[in-house]
């Protein structure tokens, strides 16, 4: 097994970030920015591809990168190895307000299917790639693109969701329904396809969009109850259009406001 075992602890409720421990020589490949903190001794490198080794030579690592432009990520990611001759540590944030997921490849078959943008770091030796959508359906409605994250491997893998996360096992042929953009992961048993919702009116004004993503056993699926989405545009919609915040101030600013054109 060439992946790196490496020990960890998460810190924070809602703004959480991940402390890493690694002995000598031993590595972890992290998303670019995602980094918070490190001890000394240990070496940063910035390197193409996620470093799992998988395709020898240039050629290997060039397609390597080139598959996580099509998922949106950065061209690089960044490598953190303990050069020391101690246990060092290394910390990665979440970007915004939710959980960080330790998954153990090695207990899951050895295969994840994730959301864009939702890795945050893993232990060197797991491959990070793309799995496309082969339903037309899924690609044009289901919230992912055609493309979403593959994680492969043995290794111990973090991702990150927004809200609070929710395990839910599948038996086979049991059918979850849920909105497109609260999918976070799922194992590579899962069967996921797109559902139009029933109902003229519960599509129309049911506020819940258009579509449902059906998730289909055996396997687990991972739901985030806020997608960065949601959060983005409820941030948005409240978001002043010049000076100020909206429903903000005294009567009398309203009245200014007023006649001030406002």
């Amino acid at each position: 097994m060439n992946y790196h075992q490496i020990d960890y602890k998460i810190y924070g409720d809602e703004m959480q970030f991940v402390e890493v421990e690694l002995d000598p020589q031993e590595t972890v490949v992290a998303e670019a920015g995602s980094f918070m903190m490190m001890d000394d001794d240990i070496h940063m490198e910035t390197i193409f591809g996620d470093g799992s080794g998988g395709g020898g030579g240039l050629m290997g690592k060039l397609f390597s990168a080139g598959r996580r432009i099509l998922t949106g990520e950065s061209l690089f990611m960044t490598t953190f190895t303990n050069t020391g001759t101690g246990k060092k540590h290394v910390s990665f944030a979440a970007p915004y307000p939710g959980k960080i997921l330790p998954l153990d490849l090695s207990q899951i078959g050895g295969k994840i299917i994730c959301q864009k943008d939702a890795f945050l770091a893993a232990a060197k030796g797991v491959s990070i790639g793309i799995e496309f959508q082969r339903k037309i359906g899924v690609g044009f409605f289901g919230g992912e693109g055609f493309i979403m994250q593959k994680l492969e491997g043995d290794g111990l893998t973090f991702v990150h969701a927004g809200g609070t996360i929710i395990k839910k096992d599948l038996l086979p042929g049991q059918t979850l329904r849920v909105d497109t953009g609260c999918l976070v992961a799922m194992t590579g048993g899962v069967q996921y396809d797109i559902e139009f919702v029933k109902g003229v009116k519960t599509a129309l004004f049911g506020g819940e969009g258009l579509f449902f993503a059906t998730l289909r056993g055996p396997g687990s699926v991972w739901i985030q109850s806020l997608p960065f989405s949601r959060l983005a545009s409820r941030v948005f919609a409240a978001a002043p259009s010049r000076g100020g915040a909206k429903d903000e101030g005294s009567i009398a600013k309203g009245l200014f406001n007023l006649f001030d054109g406002d």
